[in-house]
């Protein structure tokens, strides 16, 4: 492991992927999930904003998350791109804060907001006549800025600490991107209670809200099961089951990478399960909600209608 410079205060990250053509190869697939995802929740995001039955609580939340997952993902892999195509390693000791505090931003925003997503669908099949009032505009903003602002708050303060530590190992971060337990060995003091403050956070952030979210779908299955139109039942079903595929997807790799004790993490493991919740989920969520929506579907065809009617 290379040894600190004591006259840099970059860090060094180590990388996903060998220098080597292999590595190349899986580089240049990661860069094509990485434009899939820009162009799917770009597209998403303005699909929903241009089509006027998009409209509605439901697809306003979805709007956001399609933004949380196109700047999630860009605090991420173009700088590794740019490092293994550049061969340079190194990310400095201010881009390396930038980058803790967009990821944990955003990581707990959307964690945040699928949560949000969940209660807007409790609300929609087990209260419908409380829809109205329970989801109305107001409350989706509400949601949204409290999804932002303790988000905000809590990578603030998770940012600004972790520069605090004074680091006098290695600078070698063995992660794709500046992630706060890869870089707590490389501290010169004891980080035990910093360490729990983060598991804190986890759970405050993921945990908990994954188990609301739980709660919230298994109120919901419960309540399909006893529907008696067959079409109702159906278009809820295809509802839920959308959402908890991004919910597993994402919560999953996330809890077991933070909740996990020290003594059974591993550093390769880590930066495998980190490609699953901060690059590919990204790509799936737009995709997912799409292709298993008819009224987005519906939506593409209007706007679609649309633009071959201009061109003529």
């Amino acid at each position: 492991m290379e040894k600190w410079n004591q006259t840099t205060s970059d860090f060094i990250l180590l990388g996903l992927f060998p220098q080597n053509q292999t590595g190349l190869l899986l580089l240049l697939l990661i860069l094509s999930v990485f434009v899939l995802a820009c162009l799917g929740n770009s597209g998403m995001t303005a699909l929903i904003f241009l089509d006027p039955q998009l409209h509605t609580p439901m697809y306003f939340l979805l709007s956001q998350l399609s933004l949380m997952d196109l700047m999630y993902i860009s605090s991420t892999v173009p700088k590794m791109v740019y490092n293994f195509l550049s061969g340079q390693k190194s990310i400095s000791f201010l881009g390396c804060g930038v980058q803790i505090f967009f990821f944990v931003t955003l990581a707990c925003s959307e964690g945040l907001l699928l949560a949000s997503m969940a209660y807007d669908r409790f609300v929609a099949i087990c209260h419908p006549l409380h829809y109205p009032i329970r989801m109305s505009k107001r409350v989706c903003v509400k949601m949204i800025l409290g999804s932002w602002t303790l988000s905000y708050i809590n990578s603030l303060a998770h940012t600004i600490y972790t520069f605090q530590i004074p680091y006098c190992r290695s600078r070698a971060i063995n992660h794709f991107y500046c992630d706060i337990p890869a870089m707590m060995p490389l501290a010169c003091v004891d980080t035990w209670d910093y360490e729990y403050m983060v598991f804190v956070s986890a759970v405050l952030f993921l945990l908990l809200p994954f188990l609301g979210i739980t709660a919230s779908y298994g109120r919901v299955l419960f309540a399909v099961f006893h529907m008696r139109s067959k079409e109702g039942r159906k278009k809820a079903f295809t509802t839920c089951a959308t959402h908890l595929t991004v919910v597993i997807f994402y919560y999953t790799p996330f809890v077991y990478t933070y909740l996990r004790p020290k003594s059974l993490r591993s550093p390769e493991e880590d930066k495998i399960l980190a490609v699953f919740y901060s690059v590919l989920t990204p790509m799936l969520n737009p995709i997912v909600y799409s292709l298993r929506n008819k009224e987005v579907l519906g939506a593409m065809g209007r706007m679609w209608g649309m633009f071959r009617s201009r061109k003529k």
